[in-house]
């Protein structure tokens, strides 16, 4: 919202992949209201869903920045991109930095959402999952058990392709999580 813009100042500088992030003083000496303040940040690379992302966000009147490493640089309207260095995970702690409590965090992976929980933000999954206390530990398990079986030479049936019914899924509980339902 604008009130968040007017309170906080966020500056983010890429170099060499390195992110700093300055807050001016509040102007105000009100409690800082999380729902003042929430912005969706989007783990972009390879995720299906940033357009409704965008599109939702902006119907909110939220900010919209979407985080890409340097080999997925893109643009899209209605929302700014921060590109990081290429590297293990670079864009997945560039995204927890930048985290604040309220704000909420779309990405497909287990191990960020966990991180942006810990940080006091929301985290949903590009089908619609929102990510908790509640199931947390029950997927980082399952991805742990995935992997000692591919690193044991074994196979899993990859994801079937992506179905319409998903992306309704998405907007729908993206919808309600934002406030739009």
């Amino acid at each position: 919202s604008s009130a968040a813009s007017d309170v906080y100042k966020r500056q983010t500088i890429d170099t060499s992949g390195l992110l700093c992030y300055h807050k001016r003083e509040r102007k105000t000496k009100e409690p800082r209201r999380e729902e003042d303040f929430m912005r969706i940040l989007i783990d972009a690379d390879g995720c299906p869903v940033v357009n409704q992302a965008i599109r939702l966000g902006n119907r909110a009147g939220l900010e919209v920045i979407l985080l890409c490493d340097t080999s997925h640089v893109f643009q899209r309207e209605g929302a700014r991109t921060i590109t990081v260095s290429k590297g293990a995970d670079s864009v997945d702690f560039a995204l927890v930095n930048l985290l604040e409590p309220g704000d909420v965090a779309v990405t497909q992976d287990y191990g960020l959402a966990a991180m942006c929980l810990a940080r006091g933000a929301r985290a949903i999954s590009q089908d619609g999952l929102e990510y908790g206390d509640e199931n947390i530990s029950a997927l980082l398990l399952a991805r742990h058990t995935a992997k000692k079986i591919r690193n044991a030479g074994g196979r899993l049936k990859g994801s079937p392709k992506r179905a319409p019914k998903q992306d309704q899924a998405f907007e729908e509980a993206f919808a309600r999580l934002i406030g739009l339902k």
